[in-house]
């Protein structure tokens, strides 16, 4: 009910957004007019105007001061006057200059534009006076023009500026709803862990069962890197010199002794130290999570390869299964939190992964293949430091 309610107020605030700026663009426009009109309204009288002074010259009297004054007062709006052949004869407000242009080649360029803008005011007298008087539309209109595209592009802009706050902060709460979740699940696994390290020591006082132990041993001290892991979420690890071959060693060990004998391991790893700044603890964690990921699109069945390429300036690390694979549409999905295609899952796995690898070691990670029925490889990139 809630949500519903959040959603119906959300509709509402976008409809609500959109009632106002249609206002605001009906006004604009009624606007508009009403100075497009006014401009047409003085146009007409200042072509009224010369026409009576055209009339009072062919009478021999003179035209009153109302008529100079609307004809000397033109205002701002450009306007040209030309006779019956089309010779420009008059022009106000246009920006012209003779000793540049001699040839009128650009005022009667003005002309053609103002042709364009309004429809043309004939002033006819008789036979005798045969012109027509063209005008343009004023700064202010022009400003009025391009006022609605303005109002929308704020609009716009302060509405992808609220987006992205409200998304940014969402992310970050998020980040602290699973840093505080994570820390409390390291906090409450200790306490266990505590007391089954006691009763392991005491089994080994009465010697029972020394190989059944030393795997019980194994699994606490997997247990005790679990517990450092989660400690670590939502805080900027230390990064050291380790070498990440030995760190892919003991992981696939682990790994490989807790697996069905219908999975082959196809392990690929150079024979030398290759020293990287890592936190080794949570770069174990990533390679764990891509090959848990790629046994469970396996279903247990399969083979599993793993290869280490060393470059001249980074290292190459593949994961490679032949399960199930990823849908097109999902591969940019895999690494936010939440997706899963799995039954059961949290859909953290390959999100943790992404940010370890990204934001604590500034490496990449990505779907670099996957075909449905047939698989995915995975592959994370690391920079090497100057000198190794």
């Amino acid at each position: 009910m809630f949500r519903s309610f959040q959603s119906l107020r959300k509709n509402w605030g976008l409809f609500g957004a959109f009632a106002i700026v249609s206002l605001i663009l009906w006004n604009t426009n009624i606007l508009f007019q009403v100075v497009k009109n006014e401009e047409r309204t003085k146009m007409e009288l200042w072509a009224t105007a010369q026409k009576e002074l055209i009339e009072s010259n062919d009478l021999s009297r003179d035209y009153g001061t109302l008529t100079f004054d609307v004809l000397q007062k033109i205002g701002v709006t450009p306007m040209i006057q030309v006779n019956e052949q089309g010779k420009i004869i008059d022009f106000r407000n246009i920006d012209w200059k003779p000793q540049e242009d001699p040839d009128s080649l650009g005022l009667y360029a003005t002309l053609a534009k103002l042709k364009k803008e309004n429809a043309p005011i004939p002033i006819v007298y008789k036979d005798i006076i045969n012109q027509t008087l063209y005008y343009g539309d004023s700064l202010l209109l022009v400003k009025l023009q391009y006022y609605p595209l303005a109002l929308l592009l704020i609009i716009f802009l302060f509405g992808g500026l609220l987006y992205f706050f409200f998304q940014t902060n969402k992310a970050s709460e998020q980040n602290r709803l699973w840093a505080g979740m994570a820390k409390e699940t390291a906090h409450q696994i200790g306490t266990p862990l505590s007391s089954l390290m006691g009763w392991i020591d005491l089994l080994k006082e009465q010697n029972i069962a020394p190989a059944s132990i030393e795997e019980m041993q194994k699994d606490i001290e997997r247990l005790e890197v679990i517990t450092e892991r989660f400690s670590k979420v939502g805080s900027l690890p230390e990064l050291q010199l380790a070498d990440v071959v030995h760190i892919a060693q003991e992981t696939i060990a682990y790994l490989q002794q807790r697996t069905g004998k219908q999975i082959q391991w196809e392990v690929e790893l150079p024979k030398k130290e290759i020293l990287l700044p890592l936190n080794a603890s949570l770069f174990s964690w990533t390679l764990e999570n891509l090959v848990k990921n790629g046994l469970d699109s396996m279903k247990g069945i399969g083979r599993l390869q793993l290869r280490l390429l060393e470059l001249e300036r980074e290292v190459r690390l593949l994961v490679i299964d032949e399960g199930s694979g990823i849908a097109p549409n999902n591969i940019k999905k895999i690494f936010q939190p939440g997706f899963t295609t799995k039954a059961r899952g949290w859909g953290l796995g390959l999100s943790l992964a992404h940010r370890i690898i990204h934001e604590y070691h500034k490496g990449s990670i990505a779907v670099k293949e996957s075909k449905l029925g047939k698989g995915t490889a995975f592959e994370i990139v690391l920079q090497k430091e100057r000198g190794n």
